[in-house]
């Protein structure tokens, strides 16, 4: 089915908030006849070895702040330049970098919307990193390989298909890497459960389940008051809630999405197809901006706006037969989850147990299982982080992941990325499909292959038996 698109994310002022509200155009029809020829495969591809990763950070509020952090513990990395709109924020990394780690004396670049571009721009630079809006997102990632730059984004690394293109594309013209930071099968009990799938554990897998719960309405005091020091700045974060009006669908799938789509060898040995996606109404925004807006005027013009629903499911079948559920809910009173369950015909996984019949493995079971099948990047980065000390940081997003110390691990090894510019785009892509399908009661919608037929041949990646590699160490 032939798909027209129209552009899928207007953007509006409303002056009296001094907000960015999307329309809700992101379901008008998308094109999938992108006729793409693959210019050079970045699947398996290892750039030139770095000694040093010389880095500019663009965004250093509180994910980008965070980040400064993990990376500054990393050997080998070299903190060049920061740069935030906001002159306050490049303050306070300063004043971390002074006490936190010494050695790293960057440039500033503040005030200016277009400062970005001057950190591209520079000789000196390896790695850009990015955590600005979503909006930024491609727009700097293409600019940064277009001059001589690996990237490394939040997610998503685009909020249309065609900018997922475009990245893509920009990738494979410049060899340049970009990189999209997201929960991955390196770290924690996805790691243990990706290397049972690995070692035929689980059988032939059939279906996985992933998720991105996580309560961000409840409790006014954290989540809702301002602070008037810090540009009005609140938990639930002014950015997020921007991007949840005249939208539905699933706007944050890629940390649920990523350890099933390694457990299932996407784009490199099987490739989503299709896709189909639902929404509830929404129960709880509109209700707390009425809430928020008797306490506190900044809410006022938030009341009546049109929010996405508080659930969002999202069902995907693979080229190979398999399929993947993904749900996203941020504003139902719930405890979070992440990635959550794996399916084969010899057992399946789900929330902390293992089974392989009827019951439930004991705990003892359980334990030993996780021991025997611990993968040996895990192993390698525990023994990093012990000698190290332990890592920085009071913020679960300050301290130093597997994923963190691999990135950069790669980049001097001159090895590939385990995860690639074709796992960014696809993963990114999710969102724009689900607001379309949504708008239209669930109706089915292709899925763009980003790889241009290269995930039947292509190699499997992430080297979890850390074959290569591993020489890094932290600070």
């Amino acid at each position: 089915m032939k798909l027209n698109r129209k552009n899928f994310l207007k953007v509006v002022g409303l002056a009296a908030a001094g907000m960015v509200v999307k329309t809700g155009s992101a379901a008008n029809n998308i094109s999938l006849s992108k006729k793409h020829v693959q210019k050079f495969n970045m699947h398996g591809y290892g750039a030139p070895k770095l000694d040093k990763v010389r880095v500019g950070f663009i965004g250093v509020g509180s994910r980008g702040s965070g980040t400064l952090v993990r990376l500054s513990s990393i050997e080998g990395v070299e903190v060049k330049a920061l740069c935030d709109i906001v002159p306050e924020r490049i303050n306070s990394a300063i004043k971390l970098l002074k006490d936190e780690f010494p050695p790293q004396k960057p440039t500033s670049y503040s005030g200016d919307a277009d400062s970005w571009k001057a950190v591209c721009e520079r000789e000196d630079i390896d790695l850009i990193y990015t955590a600005t809006p979503w909006e930024l997102h491609a727009p700097i990632a293409i600019y940064a390989m277009e001059h001589g730059k690996h990237v490394y984004t939040e997610l998503p690394v685009g909020v249309t298909l065609e900018e997922c293109w475009q990245v893509v594309e920009t990738s494979e013209s410049t060899r340049k890497h970009c990189f999209m930071d997201c929960g991955s099968g390196h770290d924690g009990m996805a790691a243990v459960v990706l290397n049972m799938v690995r070692q035929g554990f689980f059988g032939e897998i059939i279906h996985g389940e992933g998720h991105y719960i996580h309560d961000r309405v409840s409790d006014n005091k954290t989540r809702w008051e301002r602070d008037k020091n810090n540009n009005n700045w609140f938990g639930y974060r002014p950015w997020r809630l921007q991007e949840n009006i005249n939208r539905n669908g699933n706007l944050y799938p890629a940390h649920g999405l990523g350890p099933i789509a390694q457990m299932m060898d996407i784009n490199y040995g099987d490739q989503m197809k299709y896709m189909v996606s639902i929404s509830s109404n929404d129960f709880t925004m509109s209700n707390k901006m009425r809430e928020m807006a008797e306490i506190d005027d900044y809410y006022k013009p938030y009341v009546g706006l049109d929010f996405r629903g508080n659930m969002n499911t999202t069902i995907i079948r693979t080229h190979k037969g398999r399929t993947i559920m993904l749900q996203h809910d941020i504003s139902s009173p719930r405890p979070g989850q992440r990635f959550d369950l794996i399916s084969g015909n010899k057992g399946i996984y789900s929330a902390g147990k293992i089974a392989t019949g009827e019951e439930w493995l004991r705990q003892e079971e359980f334990n030993s299982l996780k021991e025997r099948y611990t993968p040996e990047i895990t192993k390698r980065f525990d023994e990093i982080r012990n000698k190290a000390g332990g890592s920085h940081g009071s913020r679960s997003y300050e301290r130093v992941t597997a994923t963190d110390w691999r990135l950069v691990d790669c980049l001097r090894n001159g090895l590939p990325l385990e995860m690639d510019v074709y796992d960014a785009a696809l993963w990114s892509a999710i969102t724009p499909l689900s607001e379309w399908s949504v708008k239209r009661e669930g109706e089915t919608i292709e899925i763009p292959d980003f790889t241009s037929g290269a995930w039947k041949t292509n190699k499997r990646g992430m080297d979890i038996d850390i074959k290569k590699g591993g020489t890094t160490n932290l600070i």
